[in-house]
């Protein structure tokens, strides 16, 4: 039986589909990249978690998902967010593209680090072309030197950008978080 984490059992206490929502409070706690009554692209949303934060902060959500993804007043679309068939079902521009993506992890740590780069690049394009001018990312990759390639690309599209490990994150973990603000375009 695997044990469950404080963070684990908090989320199902308060309601929520997973602890990773917490993750999403303190950075957004912290830099603000969610406001109230911004439109918010999730991608890899499943099981939900931030699109119920997103409501918490008072945001228009919309969320993309291998897996069906069910969170009441958001609208969510089943799609590999990898295709770029997405294009044609997601509508108009938004405030903030926020990404948990994280890849089916293997036990080898080069080839890990290398797909949550792919994920944390994926997330970056689909931002370039949904953000409306000064509109804000925020993306997880693995910490690696894949994710310093992607971290100077986003350095030079948005005007600040920082690394952020929240204390949610489990210690072990070698997950980061990118927060880049003001998408200059």
């Amino acid at each position: 039986m695997i044990k469950k984490d404080k963070a684990t059992i908090r989320a199902k206490r308060e309601g929520y589909k997973a602890r990773s929502v917490y993750k999403l409070f303190a950075i957004n706690n912290k830099y603000r990249v969610i406001k109230q009554g911004d439109r918010v692209l999730d991608l890899g949303c499943w099981p939900g978690s931030w699109l119920q934060a997103c409501l918490k902060f008072k945001a228009d959500a919309v969320g993309i998902d291998l897996k069906e993804t069910e969170i009441k007043n958001t609208e969510t679309i089943k799609a590999d967010v990898m295709k770029d068939r997405i294009f044609d079902k997601i509508n108009g521009r938004f405030d903030a593209v926020i990404s948990d993506m994280a890849p089916n992890t293997s036990g080898r740590q080069d080839v890990d680090n290398y797909k949550s780069a792919m994920l944390s690049e994926r997330a970056f394009n689909i931002s370039e072309k949904v953000l409306k001018e000064k509109g804000n990312l925020l993306v997880k990759t693995f910490q690696s030197g894949y994710s310093d390639e992607i971290l100077n690309k986003i350095k030079k599209k948005f005007s600040f950008v920082k690394i952020y490990k929240p204390e949610a994150s489990k210690k072990r973990s070698k997950e980061m978080y990118i927060v880049a603000l003001g998408y200059k375009g």
